[in-house]
């Protein structure tokens, strides 16, 4: 049976890091019959140029009726100054597919713990973020001005309690700890957050220890002593700043991918890093991030693990090989890596079987 992924390279390196993830998600498709079927649609800038619209009629709908949908980045200051900007098509999308568990693992690879500008990692720092992507400031009604301008952020019982779900579940797959970060001394919307989260928890999770943590105390803890962390839950824009601020610690952002995932199969995956455009057309980027989070597609819409594992497995080899890009010390191009993560791949005993 086919399942269809929709690629929307967007702006900047996008379509660099795109590439990459096609490339190895077409050799894993055809080693593990998984028939995938891959086409790219405009989105972003790129949209804008093209059709006046960061996200036209026709890219929702596919979107809407694929397995998964892959984004390579979006936005730029080419941009910036227009009444419509790339970003607003990226949360449209998000709001439309309902992914409202955006996970972002964070972890360290042993033979890059000298390029983390932390003394504090070891090779067991491994943790999660999940972020709530539909709710908040960024989707609360806003009014814009040059003298008074007001964001508001507006979260409702449900919409906590589902995504600390996400969290509580998670957590229970690996150590059955989690922390909830908020900023319930100031607002009321983290104190609802901090109220059904605790609830949840003494209802439903009772085998999972939970925390509670302001986001200003996590903020400094995750540069103090990110090894003690193991699942975080936050809200939107929190979990925006600290799930970036948490990419650089394994030594670059461009090594950082990301499931967005709602109560279907259907997910948006996404490395977390921006579109870079003054590296933008330069085969240049690091294109691990865009792979990891192709691997975590392969996990999460289609329950195949096997070619999951594959992929990380291949990371794993190029990463220890020293075959690395500029961002990491290394010389090599985004395509070069890519090659070597297809030769890895076939290298492996799994995908020679």
């Amino acid at each position: 049976m086919t399942k269809t992924i929709v690629l929307l390279p967007g702006d900047g390196v996008g379509p660099e890091v795109t590439k990459a993830a096609e490339v190895i998600l077409t050799a894993v498709s055809n080693a593990f019959d998984l028939g995938l079927s891959l086409r790219s649609f405009a989105f972003g800038g790129a949209a804008i140029d093209e059709t006046g619209d960061p996200l036209p009629p026709e890219t929702l709908s596919a979107c809407q009726s694929a397995d998964a949908v892959f984004l390579g980045a979006v936005g730029g200051p080419k941009w910036d100054d227009q009444s419509v900007r790339p970003e607003t098509g990226l949360l449209r999308l998000r709001k439309a597919l309902d992914v409202f568990a955006n996970l972002r693992p964070t972890r360290i690879y042993k033979s890059l713990l000298n390029r983390s500008p932390l003394r504090t990692v070891t090779p067991q720092t491994d943790f999660v973020i999940v972020r709530e992507l539909v709710g908040g400031i960024y989707f609360g009604e806003r009014s814009e001005g040059t003298e008074c301008a007001s964001d508001v952020c507006l979260y409702e019982a449900h919409e906590v309690e589902r995504i600390a779900r996400v969290a509580f579940e998670a957590a229970q797959k690996r150590s059955c700890r989690l922390v909830s970060v908020d900023k319930a001394n100031v607002l009321a919307s983290s104190r609802l957050w901090r109220a059904v989260v605790t609830d949840l928890g003494a209802r439903e999770f009772s085998d999972v220890a939970l925390d509670h943590m302001l986001v200003d105390a996590m903020a400094m803890r995750l540069i103090q002593s990110p090894n003690e962390f193991d699942v975080i839950v936050t809200e939107n824009m929190f979990g925006d700043i600290l799930s970036d601020e948490a990419s650089v610690i394994s030594g670059s952002i461009g090594l950082s991918p990301s499931a967005s995932l709602g109560a279907t199969g259907q997910g948006l995956y996404e490395p977390i890093h921006g579109s870079a455009p003054d590296i933008a057309g330069q085969d240049i980027a690091n294109p691990i991030g865009a792979v990891a989070s192709a691997a975590m597609m392969l996990r999460y819409s289609f329950a195949a693990e096997a070619a999951a594992k594959a992929i990380e497995t291949a990371i794993e080899t190029v990463i220890s090989s020293g075959q690395l890009t500029r961002d990491l010390g290394g010389a090599l191009s985004c395509s070069a890596v890519t090659d070597r993560l297809l030769g890895a791949l076939g290298d492996s005993a799994v995908m020679s079987s």
